[in-house]
């Protein structure tokens, strides 16, 4: 029973570990699109700005406000009151104190105001569009970030493979410099110099590995995956075809950015707002007509008459247009138009800013794929020679041909052969998704 025990607990142990999630690109991009804190402040800002619109174009009705007041006075030295004769006694009530009610219901309409609230409306609708946009900038800016950790993370795992290949090559030549020592074929200090490389290939092996976690953790982290839950990624084929495949060419790459980018669009909205904007501060000069009605009714409790006649009789109806025309207001008109003004020169140079660095940004990738690709290739040559070199290096040392120096020189400049090779290769593909991402397409 015990030993089924066991295997059940062995079996469970397994489904675990295999069942562990692991992160495609794709399964990445999806969860930070729903989950990154700061991708959902930019969506709570839109929710704002999409009230702000609501509220600008509600301006645009009629206010209607219903008051009731009642109150209560005291009158301390009233002498005079109320006579009445009941059954030949004259009775005189004298009331000190008496209520009062009131009751209004008054509505406003601003009928013309030099089309500022129009503006407003306008103003706040493409304040609404600018808000949506900075979602796209944000969520492209995650994305990015997501992509470059995630090709590291793969850069980083072959790489780990490589140095570990390397690490047994050096344990493979301490154990035979070992039997060589045995024999008389090498000294001890040759030996030691073996057990040196070994030992550094063990510290490149865990220094890479230790990258590789920090990456991972850095991903997590951007995800906003928290908790003890073991995070691990999927690690695609990437295959030499795709570091050689064509490179977009910069200037169509520019101009589908242009045509799409968020922060483009973004700063092109920004100029329309502040030529809206200058109207609206324009507006301070110009008259503002507003239309004006309500109807009101009092009761008072020293009246003879009751309540429902008090309502009846003292019911009014008012209504008026009022015409403001502004004559001096102290500069403040002035200062807001030549401010206005002020930014909209701001929204022209931030849009020549926004294209330049897109420019800089687009080149800046298209040159790293160019230069990376030409690397990878002559990095592949550079493998194959150094290999070639490293195994007739390797054949040699065996029959005591050559000494341990150059062993040990042929190995170090096949390792980093083969990581030259790796990081262009990587570089390379990032480099041409991120193009094709700043073109349009997707990750």
């Amino acid at each position: 029973m015990k030993k089924y025990v066991i295997l059940l607990m062995a079996a469970m142990v397994s489904a675990g570990v295999s069942a562990q999630k692991q992160w495609t690109l794709q399964d990445c991009l999806d969860y930070a699109m729903e989950h990154n804190i700061s991708l959902q402040k930019a969506r709570l800002d839109q929710q704002s700005a999409a009230e702000d619109l609501k509220g600008a174009k509600g301006a645009l009705l009629p206010t209607v406000n219903g008051a009731v007041n009642q109150s209560v006075g005291y009158r301390p030295w009233q002498d005079a009151g109320t006579t009445t004769v009941t059954n030949g006694t004259v009775n005189t009530k004298i009331d000190k104190t008496y209520y009062n009610g009131s009751y209004n219901l008054n509505a406003q309409w601003t009928v013309w105001n030099g089309n500022r609230n129009h503006n407003t409306v306008k103003m706040n609708r493409l304040t609404e569009q600018q808000a949506a946009l900075q979602v796209a900038v944000t969520g492209n800016n995650i994305q990015e970030q997501i992509a470059k950790y995630y090709v590291q993370i793969l850069y980083l795992d072959e790489s780990i493979k490589v140095s570990q290949a390397s690490l047994e090559t050096s344990k493979k030549n301490e154990e035979r410099g070992r039997q060589m020592v045995e024999v008389g074929k090498m000294s001890k200090a040759d030996l030691a110099q073996l057990t040196a490389q070994r030992a550094s290939d063990e510290y490149t092996v865990v220094d890479a590995q230790a990258q590789l976690a920090d990456n991972k953790l850095r991903l997590k982290q951007l995800l906003e995956l928290t908790g003890d839950e073991t995070f691990d990624v999927a690690i695609p084929a990437m295959t030499d075809q795709q570091a050689l495949a064509d490179i977009p060419a910069l200037q169509g790459v520019y101009e589908q950015a242009l045509a799409s980018r968020p922060e483009i669009q973004n700063s092109q909205l920004a100029i329309r707002s502040s030529e809206i904007n200058l109207k609206v501060q324009k507006a301070g000069w110009l008259p503002t007509l507003n239309m004006t009605g309500g109807v009101s009714t009092s009761t008072n409790s020293l009246s003879n008459n009751g309540w429902g006649n008090q309502m009846k009789t003292n019911f009014n109806t008012s209504a008026g247009l009022t015409l403001n025309v502004p004559i001096f207001d102290a500069r403040s008109t002035r200062t807001a138009v030549n401010k206005a003004k002020i930014r909209q020169q701001q929204a022209l140079l931030d849009l020549q800013e926004q294209q330049k660095t897109l420019y800089q940004t687009i080149e800046g990738y298209w040159l790293d794929a160019n230069t990376n690709q030409q690397r990878f290739r002559a990095a592949q040559a550079t493998v194959d020679s150094e290999q070639q070199s490293y195994d007739l290096l390797s054949e040699k040392f065996s029959l005591g041909l050559t000494n341990i120096v150059e062993l040990m020189n042929g190995k170090d400049k096949l390792l980093t052969a083969q990581q030259n090779r790796l990081q262009s290769k990587y570089q390379t593909i990032l480099n041409q998704q991120l193009l094709r991402f700043y073109a349009g397409g997707s990750l």
